[in-house]
């Protein structure tokens, strides 16, 4: 919700300066997003004076004009059509920063010729869209004045975040009367004008009681439309809406005002009575935005006898809606349930300001109030005789009392608020206050969110400052605490300090992706239907596209070296269409794993066994089988053909896959370089038996372990790691590991076969190896070996 602090002050009459405002907006719980000032980016610029314009000798499209500013005359080069002595504009002068494209401007020459700055047009100092020349201000504009200041646009634009229970924040006057009963002003009357109608009003009718309860509407013939006035645009265009004509922004203005949508139609277009109703399943109607959407019988539409010109309290028609030759028009001010408006906006997939007023709740009384004061500007802005009100239904503003006491704000929250300022808030936020035991409290017709006791106490509660609650330590159990936390939450826990302890950062990402992105990692099984944005649509098959984007970020900014992680979830359908959520860990290691240095090295780049590492150590620290894991197969099709793969407990169980990014998908997420990644399945992992809390006792063997080498000449084609496994199983009783330390391929060796090279560590029990356990031993290794095709190197 944004607005200008001259438009909250056209409502509350207060001496406050900013500062103090927007503590007071946040201490009332309306939280303030941010605050700009229009004049900030705009004081380099001043109103200048065009002295003379010659034409510039190399282009036939410039000019060379000389330029008062205040300072005297400076030469700039113009191709505006419009530049020409005399001429009274804005000028930027070398240092100045243009606002719509950020360019930093300097002496230069253009086309031979000394240019001293620039002569702007509204677009490029993001004031309006008109670009076809230069700015033309009054000839008695004042020179060498900052044009900001003359021009009244030193109006900060305040942003502040409505949670949903405060629709009546929605409009300017809301967050005024919650300023005024925080103390820092006063809240004006607002003004009812008396509407005296001459002749019947219009054709109106509701028959969707359930979608649509009140529909009163009112005409005005004779109107002229054309731009709004001056003020009218400056708020609108200060919020970033648009001007579009006096007739429609006067319906936007008063909705950004007072909370309340309303809509006009063009007479000219309606064919008969004007008609709230049930749309029929495959309607169509033309909205605003340009788009056509298909309507369905559990919608609301305003239709005459010929076609839908509106989907209630969401976006009217292009076809009905008011045009420059306009001269006769309908006022729709009509009230549409909460839950209507949802459903169909849901289902369209279509959002508008209209629709989160609606949806929020507008006040349902205020339809006659709001219908005069559109009515009254219309007349005030566009001319014209208006007739008399239509009412059609009747609004839900039935009468609604909460029983409160006031020793509620010290029980519930914990603050202690005398009875006579509980009673002021109250009252000055609208709320009728009958003190008596218990007290009756009134609730307004714009407080939709009001129910009962506990939410009287946050009013009183917030107006008295929620940075004046105190905080208050719950009272703990003496003793030991019990755990809480679940064993998969543990193993969370474990990994997460596991791999910061190794230097990667934690990441935490959308669990949601774009179809694109999911696409590219084997798609998605859930769509959402009402999606935050189409680039988060689908609920993420893989950390990979998250934590890739986050090493894009991080390296376009300069980063050298990137080592991400993040613990979460993936998303999958179960057989019976169930949502099912994997656990899962993934990482990313891109760019230098080290940086050159003075020895001459070069900076290195992350392989796949760095990420096979990197697994390793996570999946011991999660507790996985990690000495029975068994490196075989293909990797998924985000990883690099021979270079990655899975570790798998078993023909089917894969525990993790890592290795180098395939270069597809590098090239799609925009990354370059050395980048391996890796995810690991918690889920996976075996659930170990529970053997409660005592640690298997430690017993270090008594005797030193033996060391034995052993060289095989094995077919090329054979994994080390099978070679490794199948020596650690010739004596699972003595040999305790068994690691691969040498490689070689060359002479003295057939083509297609290579020599590797295995260290084996024997631990001898309670007596030392005798030669014959030895040698009993180096005969079950080489056994073991010549089973796939191995054969002891001489």
């Amino acid at each position: 919700m944004k607005f200008t602090l001259s438009w909250l002050k056209a409502h509350l009459e207060t001496d406050a300066d900013l500062t103090t405002i927007l503590e007071t907006l946040t201490n009332v719980g309306l939280e303030v997003e941010g605050v700009e000032n229009p004049a900030d980016k705009l004081s380099a610029f001043r109103i200048a004076k065009v002295l003379s314009a010659a034409p510039h000798p190399q282009a036939d499209k410039l000019q060379v004009l000389s330029v008062d500013a205040g300072d005297g005359p400076l030469q700039v080069v113009c191709g505006a059509p419009n530049a020409r002595a005399g001429l009274v504009g804005v000028f930027g002068s070398p240092g100045a920063t243009v606002p719509s494209n950020g360019m930093v401007l300097k002496v230069a020459a253009i086309r031979g010729v000394e240019s001293n700055g620039m002569m702007c047009s509204f677009r490029e100092l993001e004031l309006g869209e008109d670009h076809d020349g230069i700015i033309e201000l009054a000839a008695d504009a004042p020179v060498g004045q900052v044009y900001a200041q003359w021009a009244k646009l030193d109006d900060p634009v305040i942003d502040v975040s409505i949670t949903p229970n405060r629709q009546d924040c929605m409009g300017v006057r809301g967050i005024a009367r919650d300023l005024a009963a925080a103390g820092i002003g006063t809240l004006k009357p607002l003004g009812i004008p008396v509407i005296e109608g001459a002749g019947k009003g219009p054709d109106v009718l509701t028959l969707d009681p359930a979608g649509c309860p009140a529909f009163f509407a009112r005409s005005v013939k004779g109107v002229a439309n054309g731009p709004a006035p001056e003020w009218l645009q400056k708020r609108l265009k200060a919020i970033g809406q648009k001007p579009i004509s006096a007739l429609v922004d006067i319906t936007n203005y008063v909705s950004v005002d007072l909370g309340r949508p309303l809509h006009v139609y063009d007479m000219a277009a309606l064919k008969g009575p004007l008609v709230a109703r049930k749309a029929k399943d495959g309607e169509q109607v033309l909205a605003l935005n340009g788009k056509t959407y298909t309507l369905d019988a559990r919608m609301t539409v305003i239709a005459d006898d010929a076609m839908v010109h509106d989907i209630g309290g969401i976006m009217g028609g292009e076809h009905s809606g008011a045009q420059d030759r306009t001269t006769e028009v309908l006022i729709e001010c009509a009230y549409f349930t909460p839950e209507a408006i949802a459903v169909t906006g849901q289902k369209l997939g279509l959002t508008s300001d209209a629709r989160t007023r609606f949806e929020r709740g507008v006040d349902p009384a205020f339809l006659d109030d709001g219908l005069s004061i559109a009515t009254q500007m219309v007349l005030d802005l566009c001319g014209g005789t208006p007739s008399e009100a239509t009412r059609a239904g009747e609004p839900p503003v039935a009468s609604r009392a909460v029983s409160y006491s006031p020793t509620h704000a010290l029980a519930l929250a914990g603050v202690d608020v005398e009875e006579d300022e509980q009673a002021r808030i109250l009252e000055s936020l609208g709320f009728g206050v009958t003190r008596g035991h218990p007290w009756s409290i009134a609730v307004p017709s714009w407080r939709r969110d009001i129910d009962g006791a506990a939410d009287i106490v946050e009013e009183v509660v917030r107006i008295h400052g929620l940075d004046k609650v105190p905080s208050t330590p719950l009272p703990r159990t003496p003793g030991v605490a019990k755990p809480t936390a679940t064993p998969e939450q543990m193993i969370e826990r474990r990994v997460r300090r596991t791999a910061a302890a190794r230097g990667l950062s934690e990441a935490i990402n959308w669990s949601f992706l774009s179809e694109k992105e999911a696409a590219a990692v084997g798609g998605g099984d859930w769509t959402l239907a009402n999606p935050i944005s189409e680039d988060l649509k689908v609920m993420r098959p893989s950390l990979l596209p998250g934590l890739l984007s986050a090493t894009r970020r991080n390296m376009d900014r300069g980063a050298a070296s990137v080592r991400l992680f993040e613990v979460g979830r993936r998303y999958f359908s179960g057989v019976d269409g169930a949502s099912i959520e994997r656990a899962t860990v993934g990482f990313v290691l891109a760019g230098e794993k080290t940086p050159r240095n003075w020895q001459g090295g070069k900076a290195q780049g992350f392989s796949a066994h760095d990420a096979k590492a990197e697994v390793l150590a996570l999946l011991a620290a999660a507790g996985g089988p990690v000495a029975n894991l068994q490196n075989f197969g293909e990797a998924s099709a985000a990883y690099h053909p021979g270079q990655s793969g899975p570790l798998r407990l078993g023909p089917k169980t894969v525990l993790a896959e890592y290795g180098v990014l395939h270069p597809s998908l590098a090239k799609q997420f925009g990354v370059s370089g050395s980048i391996v990644v890796a995810e690991i399945f918690l889920d996976a992992i075996p659930v170990k038996r529970k053997s409660g809390f005592m640690r298997a006792p430690f017993t270090p063997p008594a005797l030193q372990a033996v060391k034995r080498d052993f060289a095989f000449v094995v077919p090329e084609a054979l994994e080390a790691d099978a070679l490794v496994r199948a020596v650690k199983g010739a004596d699972k009783k003595s040999i305790v590991d068994a690691r691969l330390f040498d490689v070689f391929v060359g002479p003295g060796l057939d083509e297609g076969s290579k020599s590797l090279a295995i260290e084996v560590t024997l631990q001898p029990g309670e007596k030392s190896f005798t030669e014959e356990d030895l040698n009993a031993i180096s005969a079950a290794v080489v056994k073991a070996a010549e089973k796939l095709g191995g054969v002891l190197r001489g």
